[in-house]
């Protein structure tokens, strides 16, 4: 009898242990999750930037997935008519994002607002017709011009405006980080693209507008899993540098 009642004892305690870990795993690996398709050009896949919001996303109750159609200097333009090989209507056609980021020539706001404008319209009506949402890529200015950024967010904003969608102002967000710390370092030497600190900030800004949130911790370096299992190196940013951005982040996006 002790021992029939022993054997139901423990059979018991086992049950619950078991019942108490496949609950925790369920609350580890049960995340929401959000596909995000970035359409654009290098200041996208420099530094891997969608790859970036997917990591920093990762210790967040919401896991963004994340995908990019890129070319070198490509123009809205360019993407809507598929020049040079790019795919990225098709790409709308053949799958399902939550979000799509848009993001024209870094000079095109400047010198060719007609076409950001349109363009970014018809992208916008393209996606929303997927039941997605577009969200607009106010990218900054170039470093030896920092007074043309008014205009880069002028044509931005009236695009956001006109296509009701998602404005992601990382312009403002580099303005406000160079204020408060003169000596930081966003862009690499050809002083327009971003550096690490860069695309850092900027993927900040994604995951912030995206998720409402950001991490309560973040790694020290950033590192993507290969098809091989081995780990490719992204990026590393200085601590101090991270509450930085974390900081200017959150206070612009309150």
């Amino acid at each position: 009898m002790k021992k029939r009642l022993l054997y139901s004892f423990k059979k018991t305690v086992l049950m619950l242990l078991f019942v108490f870990v496949l609950t925790n795993v369920n609350a580890n690996t049960n995340k929401d999750t959000l596909r995000v398709l970035f359409v654009g050009n290098s200041y996208i896949f420099f530094n891997n930037l969608p790859q970036v919001v997917s990591l920093i996303s990762d210790s967040m109750n919401t896991k963004l997935i994340c995908k990019q159609s890129v070319l070198g200097g490509a123009t809205l333009g360019d993407h809507w008519a598929s020049r040079n090989g790019i795919r990225t209507r098709a790409i709308l056609e053949q799958e399902k994002f939550d979000i799509v980021v848009i993001q024209d020539n870094s000079m095109w706001p400047l010198e060719h607002t007609d076409s950001v404008l349109m363009y970014g319209k018809l992208f916008c009506d393209l996606i929303k017709s997927k039941n997605s949402t577009p969200y607009i890529y106010n990218t900054w200015s170039r470093k030896a011009t920092p007074q043309t950024q008014s205009t880069i967010n002028k044509v931005y904003e009236s695009l956001a405006v006109q296509t009701q969608s998602v404005l992601v102002p990382v312009g403002s967000v580099w303005a406000e980080a160079k204020i408060q710390k003169p000596n930081v370092e966003l862009y690499m030497s050809d002083e327009s693209h971003p550096s690490w600190h860069g695309t850092f900030i900027t993927a900040l800004c994604f995951v912030k507008k995206i998720t409402g949130t950001l991490p309560a911790k973040y790694p020290p370096i950033y590192n993507y899993p290969a098809i091989d299992k081995e780990n490719i190196f992204l990026m590393w940013v200085p601590q101090d540098d991270v509450l930085f951005y974390d900081k200017i982040v959150k206070n612009y996006f309150k």
